[in-house]
């Protein structure tokens, strides 16, 4: 039995590295910097942040960089709501 054991854990311990490496490939895809937030809270508009909101800061993010490689400004209605930050109560 012992031997058995000897035999199984590194195929066992390889399958458990290669499958936490795909694992910190999803993780590391999602990740986001600080220089990402900086830029996106510097220009977004009220659909980002709703986007934001909704399905979380990579899916906002990727948003809005489409938004932006495509030439689309933001709209003269969701700059008020940029200059003048409310907090929720």
């Amino acid at each position: 039995m012992q031997g058995l054991a000897a035999l199984l854990f590194p195929a066992v311990l390889m399958l458990f590295a290669l499958a936490m490496e795909k694992v910190q490939a999803r993780i590391d895809r999602h990740t986001v910097s600080a220089d990402h937030v900086e830029e996106f809270l510097e220009s977004a508009d009220a659909g980002h942040v709703d986007t934001l909101a909704k399905e979380g800061f990579p899916a906002a993010l990727d948003e809005f960089r489409s938004r932006r490689s495509r030439g689309e400004s933001t709209p003269a209605a969701a700059a008020p709501l940029l200059d003048s930050p409310q907090r929720a109560s």
